[in-house]
């Protein structure tokens, strides 16, 4: 069935707001590792850190008019999380739809497929993270459905979830646990800032977290000094 989902639970506005705060690393971290997107999403260009609430399309492959649904119904703040339904390598994303996009206040694309137009995407400053960058074309034949469960980059992405993304890759968050993931994300920040300082007077990791027995039983040597 295909269909377009408009009502559905959010993660709060702040919470999204100081999630952005942290990185992906940390951010996967302290959810226990999960919720990390395929290696092989990167962003079209470096240095941009976003968080925002999913909107998700399900698409076939090489056709993007389900893009042009989703659209309609997105808010600002949202970011668009496009799944095509089978491996695509197709470029369904371009410089129109960003300007699209951008007048509804969508903050980035996270597309497991092709992006094109990249030089033109990256001086209008909209965010992409994508399987590829590709020219190949799409049409506007199939339905699809926008804002239901979708697969992404090995990640089940409902809507209104939470996703960061860095130069480190893409990072979703569930609804249910964004609250319970900020908190343990602003512990484990502090915690490093701590260790950061330790290892800048010169302390080794060796002796600040006891290593060094484990090492001897597993068998490291040192000859030179025996």
């Amino acid at each position: 069935m295909a269909v377009v989902i408009e009502k559905y639970s959010r993660v709060e506005k702040n919470i999204i707001e100081d999630l952005g705060n942290y990185g992906v690393a940390t951010i996967h971290e302290a959810q226990g590792r999960k919720g990390l997107m395929a290696p092989y999403m990167r962003p079209i260009y470096p240095g941009t850190r976003i968080s925002g609430t999913a909107v998700t399309v399900s698409v076939p492959p090489c056709d993007n008019w389900m893009i042009h649904v989703a659209a309609e119904v997105c808010q600002p703040g949202d970011i668009l999380v496009v799944a095509p339904t089978s491996l695509s390598d197709a470029g369904y994303f371009g410089d129109l739809l960003a300007t699209l996009l951008m007048s509804k206040g969508v903050k980035a694309l996270v597309i497991d497929a092709g992006v094109r137009d990249i030089a033109d995407l990256k001086e209008m400053g909209f965010p992409v993270w994508s399987k590829c960058i590709s020219a190949q074309g799409t049409v506007k034949e199939t339905l699809g459905s926008v804002n239901i469960p979708v697969v992404c980059a090995g990640q089940t992405i409902h809507p209104g979830d939470a996703i960061i993304a860095d130069d480190d890759g893409v990072v979703v968050v569930t609804v249910d646990e964004a609250e319970d993931v900020l908190k343990k994300s602003k512990a484990r920040e502090e915690k490093e800032a701590g260790i950061r300082k330790r290892y800048a007077a010169g302390e080794l990791g060796l002796d600040m977290n006891n290593m060094r027995p484990a090492l001897a039983e597993k068998g490291l040597k040192y000859p030179d000094r025996d």
